[in-house]
């Protein structure tokens, strides 16, 4: 059990015998020490777990604030909770970077993440000790974000991170709370702006400014739903023709700057059903622009190497890169075809929301759009384009104008011929 001890005050002592001096209530008489009126008054001393002996001390006048300390730290020690209160001084910058290092993210997640720890995370926090920060700084990021212009939406993922971090370092007993959950903080929202798909005149507007060499890219996200990795990544072999279904099962994306062959996003395979049409002009383009064989590392740059027979590749062969192919293809096609200022909404995913649009005004099942789509879970989907339903209003005045066309008119009683 710890103790108090006053550093200003001591027993006073008989100089002859050397026993406590004590006055007529039985109590010990107190004398100044050495240190009175110099530096911190009480401090308290107490055995952390491991049985090392710790302290902390308090200015004159703050014994309860003692008591209150050595209180809570024997509480803690009984529940499992004891902090180390010099753990907190490790840096937020060593915190942050071992928590990244910790995650099962994908390498691509993974140097996404970085990136984004390292851009958004450590410019605010760096040199700070991770014990040392309050809800107030994380406010303070937060209204640096803002005014940084940052979109809602990134300052809900950074803040995501920033929480994690903390979450990390409070499991390993470096921090006692995590001042990012503090009801004092602000969290932030993301915009609940509406998804407003393409229309079909202006998808087909970008189709005819694409060099024909690229053109599979519009078809391919706009009537299959694919991702832009997904788009690269895309072979006639993955199409069953006797089910007339595209099997979903790879994309290329980057990792290290390199790319590889990898799963879809969350690893998720799908398959998508496919019409004539569309069928028909792959194979017509295949037939002018044969595919070519590529072989690229599957997941990472060392892992095996895995050969694909692409639709489309590059000028030189190789794999379509996704940021090539936006600053050198897609965005001269949207000028072409009259988009002067592209906005965020005029990415390849437009054409991903233009799919998903006609599926539901078809009256397709926001489950199949779902499955189609590749996404986590249907809920999902209808957060996304709940406000792209076909209206029911129709539907609904028609089938009671049938109900009472039909059934009611039963209901009037017998006619006059059962009456007599």
């Amino acid at each position: 059990m710890g103790h108090i001890q006053d550093r200003w005050y001591r027993a006073k002592r008989d100089p002859v015998t050397g026993q406590v001096v004590v006055n007529a209530k039985g109590k010990p008489v107190m004398e100044r020490t050495e240190l009175y009126g110099k530096g911190m008054r009480y401090r308290v001393r107490y055995f952390d777990p491991d049985g090392n002996e710790r302290a902390k001390t308090f200015p004159d006048r703050q014994k309860k604030r003692a008591e209150d300390f050595l209180i809570a730290v024997e509480s803690d020690k009984r529940e499992g909770k004891y902090v180390d209160p010099r753990a907190g001084r490790v840096s937020f910058r060593s915190v942050a970077l071992r928590w990244v290092e910790a995650q099962t993210f994908d390498y691509t997640t993974r140097e996404r993440v970085q990136s984004r720890v390292a851009t958004h995370l450590l410019p605010f926090f760096e040199g700070r000790s991770i014990g040392s920060i309050k809800p107030s700084d994380v406010q303070a990021w937060l209204r640096w974000l803002q005014d940084r212009q940052v979109a809602s939406t990134s300052r809900v993922l950074y803040f995501s991170h920033l929480v994690s971090v903390f979450s990390f370092a409070q499991e390993d007993k470096l921090i006692v709370t995590n001042p990012a959950r503090s009801r004092s903080v602000t969290r932030p929202r993301e915009d609940n702006a509406r998804v407003r798909p393409w229309s079909g005149q202006r998808a087909r507007a970008v189709l005819e400014a694409m060099p024909e060499q690229y053109r599979p890219a519009v078809w391919l996200a706009s009537g299959l739903g694919l991702r832009s990795g997904e788009v690269f990544g895309f072979s006639l072999d993955d199409v069953d023709r006797d089910r007339n279904v595209v099997r979903v099962r790879r994309q290329v994306r980057l990792v290290e700057n390199r790319p590889v062959f990898a799963p879809p996003k969350r690893g998720k395979t799908r398959e998508v059903p496919i019409g004539a049409a569309l069928l028909d002009d792959l194979d017509a383009y295949a037939e002018r622009f044969p595919p070519t064989p590529v072989t690229l590392p599957w997941r990472h740059p060392s892992g095996e190497p895995v050969t694909v027979t692409l639709l489309m590749v590059n000028a030189e062969g190789g794999p379509v890169r996704r940021t090539t192919f936006r600053t050198s293809v897609w965005l001269p096609a949207l000028k072409r075809a009259g988009i002067e200022s592209p906005t965020r909404a005029d990415g390849m995913h437009a054409l991903r929301h233009l799919y998903a649009s006609v599926l539901l005004d078809a009256g397709e099942s926001v489950k199949a759009v779902s499955e189609y789509l590749g996404h986590a879970d249907p809920g999902f989907t209808l957060r996304v384009y709940t406000h792209l339903l076909p209206s029911s209003h129709e539907r609904t005045r028609k089938a009671v104008d049938a109900f009472f066309g039909t059934v009611l008119d039963g209901l009037d009683g017998p006619d006059e011929d059962q009456a007599a």
